[in-house]
């Protein structure tokens, strides 16, 4: 809702998004609920969306707040050379495959939990890059050039799709077929601000990579180009949501690349999503999760997996 008036340059949500948010942050500590990182930047994400949308400095703080809690759990490279982070009761492995672990996001602030994953790392990104851009302050800057660098050492495939999770105490990982979409569109998002803060075009050509692959792959995308991944009309799941991170970290991209292909590519793979919705999953205003189809009645997951390719083609076509 926040990126939407941002974008259409209006404040037609901004009580309830920052009400919300507000609420939010006062029930509950470090914006988490359930003992989960990645939850923490998902709100604090969030927060920033709604500053920059409104300029409410309550919401700004919110964020540099979780940034602080959240940077407790990131792998220094003085943690990678002692092999010991402060806050996890194991040894670390300082280097997995020759390269460095700094840089890398633990999934959960628990002392015994071992994963570093894509979506905690890059989500951590995209804060850090968005801070770096609103408070010009290189502390932020360089937080996201090393979460950037551990995902592009540790857990890119040679055919730029992001992989998941890397256990910090034995260097094992995910099996290489577990692959989401939202791990990808964050990474993307992430950059895409991080190229915009440093100027450094590797950055910038990282993403434009990494969305080729991902909007060209069979593993979420059928052969009309439409996602298939959390299609579940009976029940919610976590996979809903994943699509719609995935379109927002692309939107991301779209309005920051002088790439004109890149941006033809990205506006192409947004209408494909948007005409799915209209022509094949909507009711109504409400959208079936199932972006193939057919039609149901509403349900808050399939609102929620809609919102953020209506948000952006209202953009990408203007």
């Amino acid at each position: 809702m926040a990126n939407q008036d941002h974008f259409v340059g209006n404040n037609t949500n901004q009580a309830n998004v920052v009400s919300n948010l507000k609420t939010a942050f006062e029930l509950y500590p470090d914006d988490d609920r359930w003992g989960y990182n990645d939850d923490a930047l998902w709100w604090a994400t969030a927060a920033v969306y709604g500053y920059r949308a409104y300029t409410d400095s309550d919401l700004l703080a919110n964020a540099i707040t979780s940034w602080n809690h959240i940077s407790q759990y990131v792998i220094t490279q003085a943690q990678a050379d002692s092999g010991m982070q402060p806050h996890k009761n194991f040894s670390i492995e300082g280097t997995c495959n020759g390269a460095t672990m700094a840089g890398g996001v633990f999934w959960r602030p628990t002392i015994d939990d071992e994963d570093i994953n894509s979506i905690t790392t890059g989500l951590y990104i995209a804060l850090s890059a968005f801070l770096a851009e609103i408070e010009k302050n290189s502390t932020y800057t360089n937080a996201a050039i090393a979460s950037a660098n551990w995902i592009k050492t540790h857990n890119l495939n040679s055919d730029y799709l992001v992989l998941d999770t890397v256990n910090a105490r034995n260097c094992t990982t995910s099996p290489s077929t577990e692959l989401f979409t939202y791990n990808g569109g964050k990474f993307v998002e992430g950059l895409s601000v991080l190229a915009t803060v440093t100027g450094d075009s590797q950055w910038s050509d990282l993403a434009l990579n990494i969305t080729n692959a991902a909007v060209k792959t069979s593993v979420w995308g059928g052969s009309d180009g439409i996602i298939t991944e959390g299609s579940e009309t009976t029940e919610n799941s976590d996979e809903v949501g994943f699509k719609a991170a995935f379109i927002r970290g692309l939107h991301e991209a779209y309005t920051r690349t002088s790439n004109d292909d890149l941006k033809t590519l990205i506006r192409s793979y947004i209408d494909v999503q948007y005409n799915a919705l209209l022509d094949l999953a909507a009711q109504g205003d409400s959208y079936s999760a199932n972006w193939h189809g057919p039609p149901q009645n509403f349900t808050t997951w399939g609102q929620s997996a809609a919102i953020d390719v209506l948000t952006a083609v209202i953009d990408s076509n203007n």
